[in-house]
């Protein structure tokens, strides 16, 4: 079952626009705090993740001393091919690489994403280097739905089970890119789905 949203609510980044949300994400549960998990070794790091071109030119440019970070060269951050979808700020996405059974993003030798990790170390605000599918995971969007991610949906999410709801997880996220309109109806929503 999916709801309609009273309202459309667009990303504060260029996309996506979220017109209705799948109850699901208030029932679902996860292990909330990804960097004092003991269990999962990162795995939800193992595949690519997509990332809009303006996102993906912001981390190109940013200094040496994140590249130095990285284990491959700039040149293979990131698939070649470009996907048209009208979901992402600008209307189009690349992917990003996996390199040795990870996105290669992911701190080499270490736990989390080296993204997330620059911008805090960096006094940075994450939100705009770290794509927007990785920092609203295990929530995500899909042709206007806000709605569990797959491996959350089919509980193959290593962390999928105990702790607070997707929606509980992503929700000070959701309120950075869709704003406190978003958060006040899924608020009431919820309630009535938990």
């Amino acid at each position: 079952m999916i709801l309609v949203l009273d309202e459309e609510y667009p990303s504060a980044m260029g996309g996506p626009v979220l017109r209705a949300v799948d109850p699901s994400i208030f029932s679902l549960r996860y292990f909330t705090h990804c960097m004092d998990c003991g269990f999962c070794r990162d795995a939800c790091c193992e595949h690519g993740v997509d990332v809009d071109l303006g996102n993906a030119a912001r981390l190109i440019a940013l200094p040496q001393d994140f590249h130095d970070r990285i284990a491959e060269p700039q040149d293979r951050w990131f698939t070649a091919g470009i996907v048209k979808d009208g979901e992402f700020p600008g209307g189009e996405h690349v992917r990003t690489r996996v390199h040795d059974g990870a996105c290669v993003f992911r701190n080499e030798g270490a736990r989390g994403c080296a993204i997330h990790g620059y911008c805090l170390e960096k006094g940075l605000d994450y939100h705009h280097f770290k794509p927007m599918v990785s920092v609203l995971f295990p929530v995500t969007f899909e042709q206007g739905v806000l709605t569990a991610s797959g491996e959350a949906a089919d509980g193959s999410l290593v962390c999928s089970g105990d702790g607070p709801s997707l929606y509980d997880g992503a929700r000070e996220e959701l309120l950075y890119y869709f704003g406190a309109g978003l958060i006040a109806e899924l608020d009431a929503l919820k309630a009535h789905y938990e």
